[in-house]
């Protein structure tokens, strides 16, 4: 095993922690960390409950690695799989498990692809524009770049990017991309910084940013895949579970909040008296709206400065899933709009 590459500061460690605390003390609990990365996340848990089996999902093969070497002294309590994280229903066949008790997803670009070059993630290093989480399948950036028509360049900054300056950036990519292929970083990030208005490259950091996330999201189909895998966590979370989301922009904030939001409300018919069977919330949130990080963890951590923490639990039902429960009285106090189902807020209240 070579040496690390990459530094790593978990983030929001101790806050993950107190969080998904009751669920990793539940009864031969199981923890799946969605995005193994380098392991910082799950080495403290595999440190601090002796009991808990550890679940690792990663689609990057040389993060794999470094972890499963760091975590090599937990012995089987580790079950480490090359898999994207909507995958999680096939894992846990595989590993015959019915469910897990308690769920990490930290999500954007790990540490060892943002801290080494020729990985292709980061606009402020020369190397080949690559951006593959995982190097052993799929399409590059490189590829997107300079094969792409012009208007699906333009769709991919403005939906995954949010970037305004998109029509002159592609048109800019496009003139280049005639004279001979765009193949570094530093060369693409060189043409966005010269698309984009003087004015508006003083404010918002690199100008590059938001066309590197974008391209980063098309190349992995990380929101496609966020979509799906939210929703199969929460299906295979284990009454009292908690599921722990990090994310690092609004696009998958957005997914995170619409999945959690949906199932901590009722389904049924809003004027009966009770609850019909099945038709209940089945989620706690933990979080009012999306937690930001502390000036004190930035401070110790600058890559936490844009996360938005958001946990839930799963409801038990108290062994009567089927049996009918009387709904929380309500007042018609919402200006004639009627009732709010339980758990659902008015318009601007407690949003993230």
């Amino acid at each position: 095993m070579g040496e690390l590459r990459g530094t790593h500061v978990p983030v929001l460690l101790e806050r993950c922690l107190e969080l998904l605390d009751p669920a990793l003390r539940l009864p031969g609990a199981v923890h799946v960390d969605f995005t193994l990365g380098l392991g910082g996340h799950a080495e403290a848990v595999l440190e601090r409950y002796p009991q808990v089996t550890l679940v690792g999902l990663d689609r990057d093969t040389e993060a794999l690695a470094h972890s499963r070497h760091r975590l090599a002294r937990f012995g089987e309590r580790v079950r480490l799989v090359h898999a994207v994280y909507d995958e999680l229903p096939r894992v846990l066949d595989e590993l015959d498990l019915a469910a897990f008790h308690s769920g990490l997803f930290d999500l954007g670009v790990s540490s060892l692809q943002l801290d080494e070059a020729d990985r292709g993630f980061a606009y402020a290093q020369d190397a080949p524009l690559d951006m593959r989480m995982d190097q052993t399948s799929g399409f590059t950036a490189e590829q997107v770049v300079n094969e792409y028509e012009p208007g699906d360049l333009v769709r991919i900054l403005r939906a995954y990017g949010e970037e305004k300056f998109a029509t002159r950036i592609v048109s800019s990519i496009v003139r280049e991309r005639q004279k001979g292929r765009i193949t570094s970083t530093a060369r693409l990030a060189e043409l966005v910084k010269d698309a984009i208005p003087a004015a508006a490259r003083r404010t918002g950091g690199n100008p590059a940013k938001r066309t590197f996330q974008a391209l980063r999201i098309e190349v992995n189909g990380e929101l496609a895949t966020l979509e799906a895998a939210i929703p199969a966590a929460l299906d295979a979370l284990a009454p009292n579970g908690r599921l722990v989301v990090m994310s690092y922009q609004s696009l998958e904030d957005r997914i995170v909040k619409r999945a959690f939001t949906a199932r901590t409300r009722s389904t049924g018919p809003i004027d009966l008296p009770v609850e019909l069977p099945g038709t209940g919330p089945t989620l706690r949130l933990l979080t009012r709206g999306s937690e930001p990080p502390s000036e004190q963890e930035v401070a110790d951590n600058p890559r936490a400065a844009s996360v938005k923490l958001r946990a839930v639990e799963r409801l038990d039902r108290n062994g009567t899933p089927g049996a009918a429960r009387e709904r929380p009285r309500m007042t018609t106090t919402h200006g004639g709009q009627g009732r709010l189902r339980p758990g659902e807020r008015e318009e601007g209240e407690g949003r993230a």
